[in-house]
């Protein structure tokens, strides 16, 4: 297929343009800066080999629309969206609604009349009436509001247009070329031969290796028709509570690792965000071709190279 993919510098979608283009898709990665630093250009120069790039292309921009209308394209996957100070309750919501829809009745117009009806967008388990869990599956923040508009806003205009939407639901991902979160923490934690502490080690999440996420979005692509209508997957791994999956992770990293990987749970008594959120669609692992024991192999390789 010929694809047209935006979010190409983020973790996840740094995984997921590569693994569509190492399939034998024609990619073609929209990329909002010219200038990248740190890990996100890290993951921008693994990825120029295998796409066509282009640069200052914002999504709704004239450049932007100078593109789609270059060329006939199979699948659209917008996985670009706003993420400045995601983790903020003040969150801008409505901007970042904004800037995820800019222009996009016309860009759907153009993209069908260019012969492309089929339309990939990457959701969050944090949306509002996603995955399953407690507290009414309600937003679990600003930005996981402004996810759920987006896709709101998506559904509108491609059931208007008489066009396929693919909704990938992202719960946890971890793993190379990730952002500061939860497992870098550990990482960088236990190669300072510290202890980790585990905060919030009650709340049930949905962690899945990237590796194997990737996987399951390139299939989730190959499979949608043009044929108008709806279709959504919520990839699913290691729901379990934060306390355990650490656990996990501590196993895995300290049998592959020279360092101990000590960890302290720490009593939770606030519980700010919904205690439970995760997916439900278990993935097939073999089909998929994907290896548990060689993606926790992949993941330490990738610590060791970074801490040399």
């Amino acid at each position: 297929m010929k694809i047209l993919f935006t979010g190409g510098s983020s973790f996840s979608g740094l995984w997921f343009a590569r693994e569509m283009a190492l399939a034998g898709h024609a990619v073609t990665c929209c990329f909002r800066s010219t200038h990248y630093e740190g890990l996100r250009k890290e993951r921008v120069d693994q990825l120029l080999p295998l796409c066509d790039p282009h640069f200052d292309c914002s999504f709704g921009s004239p450049r932007f629309m100078q593109i789609i209308t270059s060329n006939r394209w199979d699948l659209f996957c917008h996985h670009a969206a706003d993420v400045t100070d995601y983790k903020s309750p003040d969150f801008n919501f409505a901007a970042a609604l904004t800037s995820n829809t800019q222009n996009l009745k016309n860009i759907l117009q153009v993209l069908q009349e260019q012969g492309c009806n089929r339309i990939l967008l990457t959701g969050s388990v944090f949306e509002q009436n996603e995955g399953a869990g407690s507290d009414n599956l309600r937003a679990v923040s600003p930005y996981g509001l402004s996810k759920g508009l987006t896709a709101d806003v998506f559904h509108y205009f491609c059931t208007t247009l008489s066009m396929k939407l693919g909704k990938f639901v992202i719960p946890n991902p971890f793993g190379p070329y990730e952002e500061p979160r939860y497992t870098a923490y550990l990482m960088k934690t236990w190669r300072q031969g510290h202890t980790a502490r585990v905060n919030t080690p009650d709340y049930v999440r949905d962690n899945i290796p990237i590796s194997l996420l990737a996987k399951a979005y390139r299939s989730f692509a190959e499979t949608l028709t043009q044929d108008p209508g709806f279709v959504k997957l919520n990839p699913s791994c290691y729901a379990e509570t934060q306390g355990a999956f650490t656990s996990r992770f501590s196993r895995e990293m300290q049998s592959r690792l020279s360092f101990p990987c000590a960890f302290e749970l720490q009593q939770q008594v606030d519980f700010p965000e919904p205690k439970v959120r995760i997916n439900t669609d278990p993935l097939p692992h073999a089909k998929l071709g994907w290896e548990d024991e060689k993606a926790w192999d992949e993941l330490a390789h990738y610590y060791q190279s970074i801490s040399r």
